[in-house]
């Protein structure tokens, strides 16, 4: 483990390398200024774009029923006018540089970021900062949004395949943050005032709350002088304020389990069963990841040969894993015919027993650990995903790894440790989340 300090260990206005290059020179580094704002940077050779993102350190999982939301909701509103631009002048800016620009909430980070080519790398700080720093959060387009917003859920809503990882949550996690919708739902936005979405602005987007990220041809101590002078204000305001910690751990979170069935008329029927999983920073996700992959990740996979190649019971078969800092989920997703929907079940159950009572096989270890590597480097490799990693990193890491580390953890794992994690989390307690024609009560 690196003895690298995290960002509210660190001296406020001094710069420090968190990962090397191979000639010894910073590759990755973070300066934290006085106020408590970070920016880390990555420098990558070579490459003749930038990207240029601001998260802030609170999502979804951080609002009370009041607010339910509104960190969603002022993803919408910071691009729709500052103290000095309107929402025409934001986008006019970032599109006439060609710049691929939006923004994101999760359950536990908001991020708003902008990519383009490495000379415009400047107007994309300006811009993004400006747009975090200096929101008006206009009454007008507060309303505006709400109908944007309320049309978003409807569109979310008519996509079964996405909502059933709602109402899978929504049962496993019950009425927590955990399980509430991150857009929200129709009665919490229409009834959301802007002063409760203000609240959320003025308590989460503060300097020692927000993490600035930057990745490709670029020199640190320019992108730190831009930012200082973007946030000057801010910086001021906020005084010998430190960085928030990264979040990690935290209190057991209960989990549900039994099944739940939201009917619609469709004409697939929809399924998540799952069971708790591991927190993000526990040893044995690598493991789990992998057992995943064998599991559901590909072609090749168990899951993918019994349900679709040798039954043909469903088109999309696929597992995964969600992390937070504190919990996780291990679930299977399948997309089939309604009188399948028994079969398809019971098949998927019975690989997941299989592999709770056998790990796998020698073979299916290694082609697993040789998917997700490739995957791994190869969605690493732009500007974008590496300035996003570097936000992850801060915010829910106890220190930042660079793809070798990763990979290297990944050749780690053993047929042992696959079996041992999938013992533990595949017999724990399984909950079935379920979209479909079926009557209220049907069993599953």
């Amino acid at each position: 483990m690196s003895s690298v300090p995290t960002a509210a260990e660190q001296d406020p206005g001094t710069t420090i390398t968190l990962l090397e290059a191979g000639d010894g020179s910073g590759l990755v580094r973070r300066t934290v200024l006085p106020g408590g704002l970070r920016v880390v940077t990555e420098v990558m050779p070579g490459v003749r774009s930038a990207a240029f993102g601001i998260t802030a350190t609170t999502g979804s999982r951080d609002e009370d029923a009041r607010h339910a939301g509104s960190a969603h909701f002022l993803e919408h509103l910071l691009f729709k006018g500052t103290r000095t631009r309107d929402a025409m002048q934001i986008s006019a800016l970032l599109d006439g540089v060609g710049a691929d620009h939006n923004a994101y909430t999760t359950r536990e980070q908001t991020s708003y970021y902008a990519k383009v080519l490495d000379r415009d790398l400047p107007l994309a700080i300006d811009v993004i900062s400006d747009m975090l720093a200096n929101s008006v959060l206009d009454p007008g387009e507060v309303e505006t949004e709400r109908g944007v917003i309320l049309e978003e859920i409807a569109m979310y809503e008519d996509e079964p395949s996405d909502l059933v990882d709602d109402v899978f949550a929504a049962h496993v996690y019950g009425d927590t943050p955990l399980g509430r919708p991150i857009l929200g739902t129709n009665e919490s936005i229409a009834a959301l005032p802007r002063d409760r979405i203000f609240e959320q602005y003025r308590d989460a987007y503060v300097p020692g709350r927000l993490v600035v990220a930057a990745a490709g041809n670029l020199d640190h101590d320019d992108v730190v002088a831009q930012v200082r002078e973007a946030f000057a204000d801010q910086l001021a305001a906020a005084g010998d304020a430190r960085p928030v910690s990264p979040r990690l751990g935290g209190d057991p979170v209960p989990m549900f389990s039994g099944s739940t069935l939201l009917s619609r008329d469709t004409e697939q029927a929809h399924l998540i069963v799952g069971c708790e999983g591991l927190h993000r920073t526990d040893p044995r996700w690598y493991a789990l990841r992998v057992l995943g992959s064998a599991l559901g990740g590909g072609m090749s996979s168990r899951l993918f040969q019994e349900v679709r190649e040798k039954r043909g019971l469903a088109y999309s078969v696929h597992a995964y894993h969600s992390s937070y800092a504190d919990t996780g989920v291990f679930q299977v997703y399948a997309g089939c015919l309604p009188d399948k929907v028994d079969e398809v079940l019971g098949v998927c159950r019975d690989e997941l027993a299989k592999a709770a009572g056998q790990g796998l096989t020698d073979e299916e270890l290694v082609r697993a650990k040789g998917q997700i590597k490739g995957s791994w480097v190869l969605g690493s490799e732009g500007t974008n995903s590496r300035m996003g990693r570097l936000a992850v990193h801060e915010l829910g890491y106890p220190r930042h790894y660079s793809i070798d580390d990763d990979l290297a953890l990944f050749d780690a794992v053993t047929a042992d440790d696959v079996a041992a994690v999938a013992a533990e989390v595949l017999s724990r307690p399984q909950a079935l989340a379920v979209i479909g024609p079926y009557d209220e009560g049907r069993v599953f």
